[in-house]
């Protein structure tokens, strides 16, 4: 995102333009909407309104991470539900206010200290897949927000190592039988992506 913002032009003023930001977390958000806030000021875009919503876990990069347990995946969806729905109204009047921001006990540790070495891991090298458990589905390849996968419906995929990969894990999140991993740090591990159901 801090990239894209970067790249923004624009051919009039921005001034009395209405902006809000959404922004999604597992847990807590830091000095996420500040680091945000001051990269739109840089394009001189003021931020009128913000709000973030808790959904459930999905970074399994760690040793000590893992998604949430059913219950708590639950209970973040109906509250990102109710938090969502209340902020609404806020964007669609175009208020100035704020919805829930979830900053957390040590925002800028977590964003400046934790967040400055989680942007170290950002790759795909430790990507990979178990053959044996691939049935070449190509969904993982299809998936990929960053068309990082080469492959699709008959092949293995394969990582380009071309520094675009998020490691959002949506590959090893859609793999449906659990074919792909991350190091060892997924072995046992849980899969999580949001599916609307009926």
């Amino acid at each position: 995102m801090r990239k894209f913002i970067s790249t923004l032009q624009f051919d009039g003023p921005t001034e009395g333009h209405y902006c809000f930001a959404v922004i999604t977390a597992g847990d807590t958000t830091g000095e996420t909407f500040r680091i945000f806030e001051d990269d739109l000021r840089a394009k001189g875009i003021s931020l009128q309104s913000r709000c973030a919503l808790l959904l459930p876990e999905s970074y399994v990069g760690l040793p000590f991470m893992d998604v949430d347990k059913p219950e708590r995946e639950r209970q973040k969806k109906d509250k990102a539900n109710e938090d969502l729905k209340a902020y609404l109204q806020t964007v669609i009047n175009r208020k100035a206010s704020d919805g829930p921001l979830y900053i957390g006990r040590w925002p800028r540790i977590n964003s400046r200290v934790l967040g400055a070495g989680f942007l170290k891991l950002v790759d795909d090298s430790k990507f990979h897949v178990v053959s044996s458990r691939c049935v070449k589905c190509g969904i993982c390849a299809d998936v990929c927000p960053q068309n990082d996968i080469k492959g699709g419906l008959g092949y293995e995929p394969q990582w380009k190592h071309d520094d675009s990969c998020l490691t959002c894990f949506a590959c090893y999140h859609h793999c449906p039988h659990h074919a792909i991993e991350f190091g060892r740090q997924t072995h046992h591990k849980g899969q999580y992506f949001y599916e609307k159901r009926n």
